[in-house]
């Protein structure tokens, strides 16, 4: 039971590659997430199956609504192919080497927050998913600070660009167009600034969330 939906797509900017993406969407959808399969003349069985893994990752890390269209723009926009020994395709969408640090920081200014029950609950599950410590700090701004893995940090950078986490004024659901980085680099805690993590319940580089209000700048510097 339930409804197919196939989509053929292009993915790629150097050389472009054809995909055929077939959904299969289950009676309970999309409280459930879609199955994929995907297909390309241009591609191995093995890579066809590398995209529809991270397709159906993807599936998970979104709000139970339907989903398809963002699946298919999130390939578009982060699928890029590079020419394999073989001479054929392959579909990489992992970071180079040397990106791999876990002592990594980001802080992150959000431009608005109108569905902050929404939009929390998206920043609890990608924290969750990709293992980082965040903190989400309301106040004059609203400043997101991310801890972890370099590459796990850019993923979810890439989440808040390409899901529709909010609303605009118009009540319309719509993705973080206005998404500032302000920092992007190593970080290490002092010994003070690790035990103050600790006695909050989110050790350094432990996957956590952590929510809080800030009334002055001192308030807001005690949160680094």
């Amino acid at each position: 039971d339930g409804v197919v939906v196939q989509i053929n797509t292009t993915v790629g900017d150097v050389r472009r590659v054809d995909l055929s993406l077939l959904f299969s969407l289950p009676p309970r959808y999309p409280l459930c997430p879609p199955d994929v399969s995907v297909s390309s003349p241009l591609l191995s069985r093995g890579q066809c199956q590398d995209i529809r893994r991270k397709l159906l990752e993807q599936a998970t890390a979104l709000p139970q609504e339907p989903m398809v269209h963002q699946l298919v723009s999130w390939l578009q926009e982060s699928g890029e192919v590079t020419e394999e020994g073989g001479g054929g395709v392959a579909c990489q969408a992992e970071d180079a080497g040397g990106e791999e640090e876990e002592g990594w920081t980001a802080v992150l200014l959000l431009d608005h927050m109108r569905s902050r029950g929404r939009y929390t609950k998206l920043l609890e599950r990608w924290t969750e998913q990709l293992h980082l410590a965040t903190t989400l700090l309301s106040g004059r701004l609203i400043l997101i600070l991310l801890r972890g893995a370099r590459k796990d940090i850019k993923e979810f950078c890439h989440l808040l660009k390409t899901v529709k986490v909010d609303v605009d004024s118009s009540g319309k659901k719509c993705k973080e167009r206005m998404m500032k980085v302000l920092y992007d680099g190593p970080f290490n805690l002092s010994s003070s600034s690790k035990q103050r993590h600790a006695s909050q319940g989110c050790a350094t580089y432990q996957s956590c969330f952590l929510s809080k209000e800030y009334q002055s700048t001192p308030e807001l510097i005690e949160a680094f």
